[in-house]
């Protein structure tokens, strides 16, 4: 029986990044030696079994034969007859199919080293179109390693492209889609995994209110980018820059979902493209089984970006009314989430990525006067209900529109 590190630990190794977390490969076993020894077995697909003191995770080297659609349509043989070649021959990319022995020798039966130098990301065999959810993840891994100048090799481009075509990607389970893209957003560029995905057709199938986006134009004086597909990639880019949180980072990429549903005799203009993106962004959640905390934040973001942009100009009352809708008061850290959200959408323009937000500083500061009026301040007026509430309001109203006043003059000294 011989044990060998594979996978993501070899690579990253191999790069000088941090081993996030080691897998093992067990050549020669079978799982009566591994209980034997005190390894615990998990998995349901293909038995995994967990080290007794380390909790890291051993499997034996197995095969996988297709026997149908999707990526639960396999067959896994795992046994001691089965060879580390074998084993690593089923993995996605070469980068990924390199073991190390004990000694630290790597072994690399499919060029992964040399494709690590290359920076190429590379299907290992022909068998990668076996599992559309390898799309995805060469997508994320795209976004994970652009800024090393990794690039997705042009073969696998194609390969990706012609398994969509063929209806491959129909097959994937929402749930493990989400999972892939809550991944990816998380990574140092996420924008890079919906570019990819948009090369090789995937977006349209798994994205399609977002791929609805591109191509579709916007005012020029506004988004010098023009295509309201590149800004939601900016957007988000900006996002990740702004924000490690998967929640901003989603908001900011789904916000203007409306704007692939105006009119083309509208174009370039988007009237009430926010209360379109609303209803756009629910289903978008509804289909892929979205977290709350993602939906709702992103919601938000889509139903009052451009008011948030437009803060200076908005009256008291209407900004009061946003800050109340968004739940500001009493959710104040998902309240940044959102001016983060909003900030990114104003910044994810060509030439203005630096450009200061100080549209969010006015916004906090309005509402930080305006918590501070509370009904305790009106206990000696004898009122209740909606005449409490009105008069909170009207207070609070009085609180921002004294907070512009100051915010426009500070500007204009």
């Amino acid at each position: 029986m011989h044990i060998y590190l594979v996978g993501g630990a070899v690579r990253d190794s191999q790069l000088g990044l941090p081993v996030r977390e080691k897998d093992w490969v067990v050549v020669g076993g079978t799982a009566e030696a591994l209980e034997a020894q005190g390894y615990r077995m998990v998995g349901k697909s293909f038995p995994v079994f967990l080290h007794p003191q380390t909790g890291e995770e051993y499997a034996l080297a197995r095969t996988e034969t297709k026997t149908g659609p999707g990526y639960r349509g396999f067959t896994v043989h795992s046994g001691a007859d089965v060879t580390l070649e074998q084993d690593l021959k089923r993995r996605d990319l070469t980068i990924n199919a390199m073991a190390e022995d004990s000694d630290g020798t790597i072994i690399d039966p499919y060029g992964g080293l040399k494709d690590l130098n290359s920076k190429v990301l590379r299907h290992v065999s022909d068998a990668f179109r076996e599992d559309p959810l390898r799309i995805l993840r060469v997508a994320r891994f795209a976004a994970r390693y652009h800024d090393l100048g990794f690039t997705v090799a042009v073969d696998t481009l194609e390969l990706m492209a012609q398994m969509t075509a063929a209806g491959e990607t129909d097959a994937l389970v929402s749930e493990r889609v989400w999972r892939e893209t809550e991944l990816a957003l998380t990574e140092p560029r996420p924008e890079v995994f919906f570019e990819t995905l948009k090369q090789c057709g995937a977006l349209a199938v798994i994205y399609p209110e977002l791929d609805a986006l591109f191509g579709v134009p916007q005012p020029e004086k506004w988004h010098p980018e023009v295509d309201t597909g590149v800004h939601a990639m900016l957007s988000v880019k900006t996002a990740a820059q702004l924000s490690p949180s998967s929640e901003v980072r989603f908001a900011a990429l789904v916000h203007d979902l409306g704007k692939g549903t105006t009119p083309r005799e509208q174009w370039p203009g988007h009237r009430a493209h926010e209360q379109r993106g609303i209803a756009l962004v629910q289903s978008l959640c509804q289909r892929l089984g979205v977290p709350n905390r993602h939906r709702d934040l992103a919601v938000h973001v889509a139903q009052y970006h451009t008011k948030c942009h437009r803060a200076l100009e908005l009256r008291p009352g209407t900004l009061l009314q946003m800050l109340e809708d968004v739940d500001a008061f009493r959710r104040p850290e998902r309240f940044e989430d959102f001016l983060l959200a909003c900030e990114a959408d104003a910044r994810g323009r060509t030439g203005r990525e630096t450009v200061p937000y100080t549209q969010a500083d006015l916004i906090r500061q309005a509402r930080a006067a305006a918590g501070k009026i509370s009904a305790e301040q009106f206990k000696n007026l004898d009122l209740s209900g909606e005449a409490l509430g009105a008069a909170i309001h009207k207070k609070r109203a009085e609180a921002i529109a004294q907070v512009k006043a100051e915010f426009r003059a500070a500007g204009e000294s």
